[in-house]
């Protein structure tokens, strides 16, 4: 077989892996479209439960009411999809995997969307009523907060990607530990920069308040903990070295 027939089939194949991806994405999005508006109010009552009595969200564009909530559903319905992406990535690439990175990608896939689903419930139901709390108890007297429906969802949608992104830091100490880029023992080593790192990388991601900063950094610390505890036991050593390059030259 030609070296360009060869290409020809992979890009066949990750035609159709990213066709059934989309595909998997669209169908979740076709069951969920009708609940567009309860999935809104469903994602908006952290704040209205925080809102003065009285209060209530405003939509200062035209189209707001029909958008926000359609953005909503897209969205969700990426993440819902998230396993099944995943899997055509995981079939993709699966075939030129040597045996003991099969054995170690398939559960980091795995535990990677567990993670990810874990920071975004976090968020949800203890950064966004604690924080919600704090920003409306700070607002200064004769101050109606009226908060517009995009500008939540956009808010919210980037809370929901840092929370996601920053629980998935064991599976990124896993992989460097693996691949020898570092070791258990130079991660501990570094530990009081890390925690210095990351109450910096809360108050970046997060609005401007020490609740959202603190309640972003202390999970990112202990899953930096619990990363050094799991990359201890994957760390790559003599013996799994040798193993890899006789399983290099087999496959030579």
């Amino acid at each position: 077989m030609s070296e360009a027939s060869s290409l020809f089939e992979h890009l066949l194949e990750l035609r159709s892996r990213i066709l059934r991806a989309l595909l998997s994405v669209l169908i979740v999005f076709l069951c969920l479209v009708y609940f567009a508006q309860d999935l809104y109010h469903w994602l908006a009552s952290p704040l209205l439960a925080a809102l003065p009595e009285g209060s209530q969200m405003i939509a200062t564009d035209v189209a707001s009411p029909f958008f926000a909530p359609f953005k909503l559903t897209l969205v969700l319905s990426f993440f819902i999809a998230i396993p099944v992406v995943l899997y055509q990535t995981w079939a993709f690439v699966a075939p030129g995997l040597y045996r003991n990175e099969k054995k170690l990608i398939a559960p980091l896939l795995v535990s990677s969307t567990l993670l990810f689903y874990m920071g975004m419930a976090f968020a949800y139901f203890v950064v966004f009523p604690l924080a919600f709390a704090f920003f409306t108890s700070v607002a200064p007297e004769g101050v109606n907060i009226s908060t517009d429906i995009s500008a939540y969802l956009d808010f919210v949608l980037k809370l929901f990607f840092a929370f996601g992104v920053s629980f998935e830091i064991p599976i990124a100490i896993v992989l460097m530990c693996w691949t020898g880029m570092t070791t258990p023992q130079n991660l501990r080593e570094k530990r009081p920069y890390v925690i210095v790192g990351v109450f910096v990388i809360g108050m970046l991601l997060t609005p401007p308040d020490v609740i959202s900063q603190t309640l972003l950094a202390l999970p990112m610390w202990l899953l930096y903990e619990v990363g050094i505890l799991v990359g201890s036991i994957y760390t790559r050593g003599p013996s799994k070295q040798t193993e890899t390059e006789q399983e290099e030259q087999e496959n030579l």
